[in-house]
């Protein structure tokens, strides 16, 4: 059994008991001892005895008074305790009742926030070790494979070029993996948007659209657009960042010939984008977990990706005010509804 040990409150209150107790007792015991020898007046003593009584009794009394407001005064330093070591002993989940007096309750809010932030950097780096020991295993192996084949001397220049090419491919998808991780960790540690500003939420659109020309060209895939003139205060590289993914998204789940639908309006103070698209669409248990980190659909085994992708993107909408649904069916398309609260 583990032994338990006395706070210093405990200790400073049995501390303190102790010294009036004896006080009152010696002081006791003197009074009887002159009375017994005769060197106090019976009178004298008589008037003593009460006089000792009381004492003793507000020193009783006064103990338990201070014993008990102590136990008020100092319960947020216990708490404060108990929660350090917890902390020290990694649990960085631990929060403290923020119901202090003065100086005392700034110093349990400083503890809260640093704990909170501690807990993000333990989510951050267990987050990028399992991404890493998962994700990173294969373009790594593939890289160390193909370099030891160009060291082969009887390759012929049109397979070095191949095994270089293939080198150069799995290195952009590392970095890409390794960005995308680092992105989604910083941005769930943040609690809001501090750099915003307004602009032109179709221009934006319009302009993210023209970007994966290239893409959605050689699939030749009808992209319908119809956006309204819309102003958004926001931070405007984030949004960015959150159309490109749904809008490539929906390009690379579309079949060639395809049509993608990009529609924004305005309706009850709010923007309303909707992409959609004639995709290979998702079941029920890809929906109810898209926004998860690294899960990947089964209707989505033949693409590339670690399921990055959309978590990214739903925090981005939740930092922006907003919110991103779906619906879907499985060989008929996608659709995302993002909702963005306007400036009144």
């Amino acid at each position: 059994m583990k032994k338990k040990h006395l706070t210093v409150r405990q200790t400073l209150i049995l501390f303190v008991f102790s010294i009036l107790m004896i006080s009152s007792l010696v002081t006791w015991l003197v009074s009887i001892t002159l009375y017994h020898f005769r060197l106090v007046p019976a009178q004298l003593y008589i008037r003593l005895v009460p006089l000792i009584s009381t004492l003793a009794f507000s020193m009783l009394v006064g103990t338990l008074t201070a014993s008990r407001l102590s136990r008020y005064y100092l319960r947020p330093v216990n708490l404060l305790r108990d929660a350090s070591e917890k902390v020290a002993k990694g649990d960085f989940s631990v929060r403290v009742p923020e119901d202090g007096h003065g100086e005392v309750n700034m110093l349990l809010h400083s503890f809260n926030q640093m704990t909170k932030e501690l807990g993000s950097m333990q989510v951050f780096r267990d987050d990028f070790i399992q991404c890493f020991s998962h994700e990173f295993k294969t373009p790594i192996v593939s890289i160390q494979g193909f370099a030891k084949q160009l060291l082969r001397d009887d390759l012929s220049d049109e397979e070095r070029r191949e095994y270089a090419a293939i080198i150069a491919d799995e290195s952009q998808r590392l970095v890409r993996l390794s960005s995308n991780v680092l992105r989604l960790s910083r941005l769930e540690t943040q609690s809001s948007i501090v750099e915003h500003s307004p602009y032109r939420l179709d221009e934006q659109l319009r302009s993210c659209i023209l970007l994966l020309e290239k893409q959605w060209s050689q699939k030749q895939l009808d992209m319908n657009v119809e956006l309204e003139d819309v102003t958004f205060d926001g931070n405007y590289d984030l949004l960015s960042e959150a159309w490109l993914n749904l809008l490539n998204n929906a390009i690379k789940f579309t079949g060639v010939g395809g049509r993608i639908d990009v529609r924004l309006s305005r309706e009850n103070g709010e923007a309303v984008v909707v992409i959609r698209d004639t995709g290979i669409g998702m079941n029920q248990k890809t929906l109810d977990h898209m926004f998860e980190k690294y899960f990947r659909g089964d209707t989505m085994e033949h693409f590339e990706g670690i399921g990055l992708g959309l978590p990214l993107v739903n925090r981005i909408i939740m930092l922006s005010g907003g919110t991103i649904s779906a619906v879907s069916r499985e060989n008929e398309g996608t659709a995302f509804t993002v909702r963005l609260r306007l400036a009144e």
